[in-house]
């Protein structure tokens, strides 16, 4: 049993970066959704208002757990940080554009169910949000 965790450690050491963006992207993806859920079925807004407002609660979610657990960027100064965000919010904002106008495309034009094309959406979300993360905003000096 001590050989099988230890090999699941080093398993995960190895990889832990990819793990941990896998993780909170998961958990990024679950408050989206629901959030998606919550404004568009229960509140009735429409599906592009619910997109954008999920959006924002979940890029505030993901910079903290991108920068804190995920690279673990040792940004500290005030011009450094605000860097960082500002490049990780634009990073976001060129992805929400990219799922809104896949959510316009999906739903206006082919006809999808809102909730399948949010989904389909956000695959294509997270593994752009990943590369772009991992090649420019939390890039190793």
């Amino acid at each position: 049993m001590k050989a099988f965790i230890k090999y699941g450690w080093d398993l995960y050491k190895k990889y832990e970066e990819g793990i941990n963006y896998l993780i909170f992207g998961f958990l990024a993806f679950v408050l989206n959704y629901a959030l998606f859920f919550l404004f568009e079925s229960i509140l009735h807004l429409n599906y592009l208002i619910a997109t954008v407002l999920s959006w924002v609660i979940t890029v505030i979610f993901a910079y903290w757990t991108n920068r804190t657990f995920v690279f673990k960027s040792k940004n500290v100064s005030q011009g450094s940080l605000f860097k960082e965000f500002v490049s990780f919010i634009g990073a976001r904002i060129a992805t929400e554009f990219l799922e809104i106008g896949f959510m316009y495309l999906a739903v206006d034009i082919l006809g999808m169910n809102s909730n399948i094309a949010k989904l389909i959406g956000q695959v294509l979300v997270i593994v752009s949000n990943y590369f772009l993360s991992k090649l420019w905003i939390f890039k190793k000096k």
